[in-house]
């Protein structure tokens, strides 16, 4: 399944018309030790690339953008209480919420995993 990824360092999956979402372990790395994270509302509806979330950890707190526009369907209620999954599995398990995308194409706007991997050697 494909990975979809922000300038910011968020990602997406979309599989059967929902997008899950979440930082890259690249952005969970660089912040350190996460020791809470701002889940959205249920129902909260969001532009590409407005604020979604929030996460704080050890080193700073900043806000986790929308790769997509949509719905918000589901939030990751494991983070609550455990946020450090997202330093332990950010690609997977640290996923943030389930999106309902209103406009799936707007993927073209996003990079993927190879052209991620080519923006962060041009961070170094």
């Amino acid at each position: 399944m494909e990975m979809y990824f922000s300038k910011e360092h968020e990602w997406v999956r979309i599989k059967d018309g929902i997008a899950s979402v979440g930082i890259s372990e690249h952005a969970a790395h660089e912040l350190g030790d996460i020791t809470f994270v701002e889940l959205p509302q249920v129902g909260k509806t969001v532009k590409q690339f407005e604020v979604l979330a929030g996460i704080e950890s050890v080193k700073a707190a900043s806000d986790i953008y929308a790769p997509l526009s949509g719905k918000v369907i589901k939030v990751n209620e494991a983070l609550d209480g455990t946020p450090e999954i997202v330093n332990e599995a950010a690609e997977e398990a640290g996923w943030i919420a389930w999106l309902e995308p209103t406009d799936p194409g707007e993927v073209k706007n996003l990079m993927s995993r190879e052209e991620y991997d080519t923006y962060l050697k041009g961070l170094a």
